[in-house]
């Protein structure tokens, strides 16, 4: 596949996980982090999906809060809240069956990232039926219908102040990350310090709301 990079010296992508979108204290730090786009990189939110049990209207309000804010991702969770990968049932028909969820509320994700990073062949094809760039890649450059996660928060902090940045880094953290005060200010640094060295954010397409 061709790459789509743009012709800059260091193109950036950030996006979380949110893994606990019904938390308050979480939740509001995520907010805040949405409005003040540190260093001007709009986050990523992949959401994971509401499971039984959990408020689906509370859930639904916050989802749409944050996609009117900017890009709005999927992120399915297989098991449960606290397990992300698969321990049994059809993996590919959990994301279509979330994605069709989604729609049916209102939400329009543009993006995916398997929890736990997986994903199968079932899965890769349900991804681009339904239209998402898949994050799940770990390694790689952005290219038709994906958008490799290459750095954890660490790496994106050292990548920051390293003497040459990359040429294309998708850096990523979780909603939990930033209940730490030292894991959210090294976020904001190292988004600002990437900034002020000339990166630029790719172009992410947002979703639509009601």
């Amino acid at each position: 596949m061709q790459s789509i990079l743009p012709a800059v010296s260091a193109a950036v992508a950030v996006s979380c996980h949110l893994e606990r979108p019904l938390d308050d204290e979480a939740w509001s730090r995520c907010l805040a982090l949405a409005r003040g786009r540190p260093g001007g990189f709009p986050i990523l939110w992949l959401v994971r999906a509401p499971h039984d049990g959990e408020d689906e209207a509370l859930w639904l309000e916050r989802a749409w809060e944050l996609a009117a804010l900017g890009p709005f991702g999927h992120h399915t969770h297989w098991t449960s809240p606290s397990h992300a990968r698969p321990s049994g049932g059809d993996p590919a028909a959990r994301v279509r069956a979330e994605a069709a969820w989604l729609r049916e509320h209102g939400l329009l994700p543009t993006h995916w990232c398997g929890g736990g990073w997986y994903s199968d062949d079932a899965v890769a094809a349900a991804v681009a039926e339904l239209g998402y760039v898949d994050c799940t890649p770990r390694r790689g450059e952005p290219a038709d219908g994906t958008l490799p996660t290459t750095h954890t928060l660490g790496r994106l902090a050292r990548a920051a102040v390293a003497p040459r940045l990359p040429r294309y880094l998708h850096g990523y953290f979780h909603d939990y990350d930033l209940l730490d005060p030292r894991r959210r200010a090294a976020l904001a640094a190292a988004l600002r310090i990437l900034r002020a060295r000339g990166a630029r954010p790719l172009e992410l397409s947002p979703a639509s709301a009601p």
